[in-house]
């Protein structure tokens, strides 16, 4: 990750932006604060307001309140010159089928202004940051899903962006595509990029961001790097717990030292806890019983905060 201090230069900066939609409040006094040269995260259950969110900041949106900075440029009255300096992936690649690997990057880069031959001139080096050497003949029908997402991140930086936004950069990829993906991004961040991130997976934010909030029914409720969250926002030890006498066992733990809150989610026990030991020593007594130790991680963090009711 880049390295980060309180003096880095701001990338983006949202302050107190709202956006309705008839009566649903799909964002609600959002702050955001985005650094040069970090990867922020922006997480929540599905209605959360992420995508909702992104588009406010890409002038795509106009907010009905609040303001919003993007390198300096106000959104949405600057809106189109801002966009110019930034790369944007959609969830849906949105390829045009009808042109070749190579193709669909020099077209988009005309787009931006740029020559035929200044856009010709960087497709070497962009399939080659997406693991596309040798493809740029290739159609678009004969790329798997994970090239096909790669391709949309190089036809991203076809500009050079300084900020680069992803709205769920790999879902519907296999654990192969999505490893290629984070070290394509990691390289990016490495050269000073900024990227600003929406995801699903607890694991792609771990591994990406530097920083990330929280965001649930249109506000922010917590912000931090993901390790510090896990640090203040839930215990350091679960022991997850099912089989048969579960009941009885969630019973004994009520006000064993060490356990924090004990979650039941259909037939497994959460156990939070701050020392695993008597939990272990207890599911390792009860021979239906089987346990699983582990430490806390983002995905608990987000369980806390956001509820494991299923959002639609």
């Amino acid at each position: 990750m880049s390295a980060m201090n309180g003096e880095s230069a701001v990338a983006l900066r949202a302050s107190a932006i709202s956006k309705r939609f008839g009566d649903f409040q799909a964002v609600d006094g959002l702050d955001l604060t985005i650094r040069q040269g970090e990867c922020f995260g922006l997480l929540g259950p599905n209605g959360a307001g992420k995508s909702t969110t992104l588009k406010l900041l890409l002038g795509l949106l106009t907010p009905d309140a609040g303001r919003i900075e993007l390198l300096g440029l106000a959104v949405p009255a600057q809106a189109r010159q801002a966009r110019s300096l930034v790369g944007v992936v959609p969830q849906n690649d949105a390829l045009d089928p009808d042109f070749t690997v190579a193709e669909n990057l020099v077209v988009f880069g005309r787009y931006f202004g740029l020559s035929r031959r200044d856009c010709e001139a960087k497709v070497p080096a962009l399939l080659d940051f997406a693991g596309l050497a040798g493809k740029g003949g290739a159609s678009i029908a004969s790329l798997s899903g994970g090239m096909r997402r790669r391709l949309t991140i190089a036809r991203a930086l076809v500009n050079d962006p300084r900020v680069l936004f992803l709205d769920e950069p790999t879902t519907g990829l296999d654990p192969q595509a999505r490893h290629m993906i984070w070290e394509r991004l990691k390289q990016l961040t490495a050269r000073g990029k900024t990227i600003v991130l929406t995801t699903h997976f607890m694991d792609e934010a771990e591994r990406l961001c530097d920083r990330l909030a929280v965001i649930d029914r249109g506000r922010k409720i917590a912000e931090d790097s993901p390790q510090g969250l896990v640090r203040s926002q839930i215990e350091p030890s679960v022991v997850e717990v099912y089989g048969d006498g579960l009941d009885a066992f969630c019973a004994r733990m009520q006000g064993v030292p060490g356990v924090q809150r004990i979650e039941r989610v259909g037939e497994t026990a959460f156990v939070y806890n701050r020392d695993p030991a008597p939990i272990v020593a207890a599911a390792e007594q009860a021979p239906g019983l089987r346990y699983l130790q582990r430490a806390a991680n983002l995905e608990d963090v987000f369980l806390k905060l956001t509820g494991r009711d299923l959002r639609d």
